[in-house]
């Protein structure tokens, strides 16, 4: 059951994302009077096809081989390969017969469509799930909680974030975000005195050991708000208004101390003291795997409510940032510092990111980052790919001399060669990764 959930999630996600992706092909194509002889999602290979109709001079249909889909372009060199049509002479409805600015627009509106896609499900998220955010501003009325990690490069717990690569950030969120651990210069204030404090590319890397984020909003005293029923906290008897002050042997002063401590302590059994009233107390609990003990912290914090406009705003910025470290983690694979191995993932991985629970906020939220990434992939200058096409273009818009559709061919034929060797190098990783 858990398998059939997150194919479920992962056929449909992909399915939303290659339809609009094609449908941006085709909506230009007939924007510039372009024929588009062909509309699926799935591919119809060998001819085979789930489902089919025509009207006017395009087919659409399901193919039975869910692999993403294509919208065929009259006259127009793709992964159909049809050399019957391109040896005919060029006819006006044609994609060779039009304008290169024409081309460049058709083959541009796919990874348009995908970007606009991951910007407006992350701005729709953001307005109607986190609704409201933590301002910078706010924090730095206590200061931050300075992680393991964090307290390693330099930084001390009640610093206070002033700008993020010589940049003031509004939004606390954006001081935790890729921008900072792919390498970045924080400047903080402590006491009063301005320090800049460097954060190495590598940062990242480490991140996944401590299970912390490298700043955390959380230096203030530990008050239970809510307890979670049937979890650690609420068996052990810790109740709303408690404070936590100790973990084992070592003194708790604030959240961010706590919340580090029991990530350490997964699996464990652990001795927490607490404040009840003018008594202290002390109870045992188990900390399940996931180091989560089931308990809510009185924040002191006020939120501040996202608009629908800047809503989009920091729907864009988390987009943009999110294509940036896919860019920066794909320079790492290819210049050493990542193992391909390790950060390829086929279907399979991609369906485990879903999870085996159909949770809506999640599923969209993933949704978007792979129609994000999709759109990066897709611009990569790689004969196949649309960013290829966009490459042969700009040469003949800017030399005034187009390459012959012999080459285009041939092109073809090597990014195709190369897109089936990744495709194959992934699920192998994936079925690598699930036996073992």
């Amino acid at each position: 059951m858990n398998f059939l959930i997150m194919a479920g999630q992962l056929i449909l996600g992909l399915s939303i994302l290659v339809l609009i992706h094609e449908a941006g092909h085709f909506l230009a194509a007939r924007m510039f009077g372009i024929r588009v002889d062909k509309f699926y999602l799935f591919f119809d290979a060998w001819g085979w096809s789930l489902f089919k109709f025509k009207k006017g001079d395009t087919e659409y249909g399901i193919g039975w081989l869910p692999l993403g889909g294509y919208c065929k372009i009259a006259g127009m060199v793709d992964e159909s390969m049809d050399k019957e049509q391109m040896k005919q002479a060029p006819q006006e409805y044609e994609y060779r017969s039009k304008p290169a600015w024409q081309r460049l627009i058709v083959i541009a509106a796919g990874v348009v469509l995908n970007l606009i896609t991951g910007i407006v499900i992350f701005a729709l998220l953001i307005f109607n799930q986190e609704k409201a955010y933590l301002s910078n501003e706010e924090v730095n009325k206590v200061g931050i909680y300075a992680s393991s990690l964090a307290r390693d490069l330099g930084f001390e717990n009640g610093d206070r974030i002033l700008s993020v690569n010589g940049k003031e950030i509004e939004r606390f969120k954006d001081a935790q975000g890729f921008s900072v651990i792919f390498g970045s210069d924080i400047t903080v204030d402590r006491h009063g005195e301005k320090k800049t404090i460097q954060v190495p590319k590598n940062a990242y890397k480490k991140l996944t050991n401590i299970g912390m984020r490298i700043f955390e909003p959380y230096y203030y005293p530990l008050i239970i708000d809510t307890v979670i029923p049937n979890l650690p906290a609420a068996k052990a008897g810790l109740d709303k208004g408690d404070r936590i002050i100790g973990l084992d042997s070592v003194t708790i002063k604030s959240f961010g101390d706590f919340r580090e401590g029991i990530v350490n302590a997964k699996n464990k059994k652990v001795n927490i003291t607490f404040l009840r009233n003018k008594d202290t107390l002390t109870r045992l609990v188990l900390i399940d795997s996931t180091g989560y003990v089931g308990l809510l912290a009185s924040s002191p914090y006020n939120f501040k409510p996202y608009t629908f406009i800047n809503s989009f705003y920091y729907g864009s910025k988390d987009a943009f940032e999110m294509i940036s470290a896919n860019a920066k983690g794909l320079g790492k694979i290819f210049t050493g510092e990542e193992k391909a191995s390790e950060s390829v993932q086929g279907p399979i991985g991609i369906a485990s990111i879903y999870g085996n629970e159909w949770i809506w906020s999640r599923f969209w939220y993933i949704t978007a980052m792979i129609s994000l990434i999709l759109a990066f992939m897709n611009i990569l200058p790689i004969p196949g790919l649309d960013g290829g096409h966009i490459m042969f273009t700009l040469y003949e818009i800017i030399t005034r001399h187009k390459p012959s559709d012999k080459f285009l061919e041939y092109s073809q034929m090597v990014g195709m060669f190369l897109l089936m060797a990744l495709m194959v190098f992934a699920v192998g990783n994936d079925l690598f990764r699930l036996f073992k």
